[in-house]
């Protein structure tokens, strides 16, 4: 039978509770392999719940020392019940001092203690009862992580500077550098939103025409690495230039804003050949193809594709690309069955081959002679380039885009080569 003796109105906070007769304190903390919140109690007496009731500032200098346990008992093991009720005379019954100097010997989670008000600079200082005379039993988690933030950049020598805060805080950065980074001006210090305002524009100003586009060779929605890391470069340089003053992090994080915007821009546009992309439809030959092709993947998946829909062949291969790729499935081929040529992309090898046939099968004995040539490929770019000139002039339009080598064995050679430089 369990009964709950006291609570406060933040339900995290431990409460006291009776169970068969015992006082526990019973407190929530960390997750079991379900992850679902684990729960812990341990025995207390009626000292200590008297000034539990009576005062927060112990209440929550207790849950600190106690959550580093619940913390090593993972997400099965016990909590080292001795161990925590070895913690409730010193932190609940000592005087001030006494607590200050435990509180240097233990582990305790700083975050809860900061979360409900404490005094920051006073922990610095291992003052930590007098850092608690504010304490608030409603969190500010903000607050917390906030400081777990600059923590993390003071152990890596990293100093913001105001204008370093107040872009970080306007990409929704401060906090978090892996946040996928959006405009939040309301974040931001109105004195200091111009001054934002200014560095965006600078970045803006330097990609201004830029795009990143898609690779289709790691799904529908994946964007291409070398147009991401071409203007973050660009973006780099120029906001470093026109605001030197800014550190590294604010920097990158408004490279990253403008790549962001730029890649989720690519994301929700059609799949599309480069050179739609570009606008030079009426160049690219799509809607004058007078042939059929035929798209199929390594794993025998086949795909028609025929003149005069509303689609280039290039744009429907590469829906059919960023369809059917995966980790097991990297091979493509691109097969004009009248002319009797194709080309093969090797994404696993950056690599693509092109194959005409030389002679055809004259019988049911006589199979028919083809010619292959391999070429390296630069990245999406280079595939989409080659898939590009193949779909307006078949094979014939690749010569331009070698070298390419009839040998196979010269061709492993040449991308050994280019694998150990990179």
């Amino acid at each position: 039978m369990r009964d709950i003796v006291f609570t406060r109105q933040n339900g995290w906070i431990p409460n006291v509770i009776r169970e068969d007769g015992e006082l526990k304190l019973m407190l929530g903390a960390g997750a079991d392999a379900n992850h679902e919140p684990r729960t812990f109690t341990f025995s207390i007496r009626e000292a200590h719940l008297a000034v539990i009731r009576e005062d927060l500032a112990r209440h929550l200098l207790l849950w600190s020392a106690v959550l580093p346990l619940c913390d090593a008992a993972g997400t099965r093991g016990r909590l080292d019940e001795n161990a925590a009720i070895t913690l409730l005379d010193p932190v609940l019954l000592s005087t001030p001092a006494d607590v200050d100097a435990l509180f240097r010997r233990i582990r305790w989670d700083r975050s809860r203690l900061i979360a409900h008000g404490a005094d920051i600079e006073l922990l610095g200082r291992g003052q930590v009862c007098a850092a608690m005379r504010a304490a608030t039993e409603t969190p500010n988690e903000k607050r917390a992580r906030e400081h777990h933030a600059n923590r993390r950049r003071a152990d890596r020598g990293a100093v913001l500077g105001p204008l370093d805060t107040a872009i970080l805080k306007y990409t929704g950065q401060y906090l978090h550098g892996a946040t996928v980074p959006r405009r939040m001006p309301d974040a931001v210090d109105p004195a200091l939103l111009p001054e934002v305002l200014r560095v965006i524009a600078t970045a803006q100003q330097a990609c201004a025409g830029m795009w990143i586009g898609r690779d289709p060779r790691r799904g529908k929605r994946a964007t291409d690495k070398q147009d991401w890391e071409r203007m973050a470069a660009t973006v780099d340089a120029a906001v470093r230039h026109g605001h030197p003053e800014l550190v590294d992090e604010a920097v990158r994080t408004v490279g990253f804003l403008m790549c962001s915007e730029a890649a989720d821009r690519s994301r929700s546009a059609p799949m599309e050949d480069d050179a739609e992309t570009a606008g030079d439809r009426a160049h690219s030959g799509g809607g004058a193809r007078k042939r059929g092709l035929s798209f199929t993947d390594d794993k025998g998946v086949e795909k028609k594709w025929l003149p005069g829909g509303p689609r280039s062949a290039g744009a429907e291969f590469w829906e059919f690309v960023g369809d059917r790729s995966a980790a097991d499935n990297e091979v493509f081929t691109i097969e004009d069955e009248e002319m009797g040529e194709g080309i093969q992309l090797h994404f696993y090898a950056d690599s693509l081959a092109r194959v005409t046939t030389v002679r055809e099968g004259a019988g049911s004995g006589s199979d028919p002679e083809y010619r292959v040539e391999y070429s390296l490929v630069d990245g999406i770019g280079g595939y989409r380039n080659l898939v590009s000139a193949f779909v307006r002039g078949g094979c014939a339009a690749l010569d331009h885009h070698g070298p390419w080598m009839s040998d196979a064995a010269e061709f492993e050679r040449a991308r050994r080569r280019r694998r150990g430089a990179q």
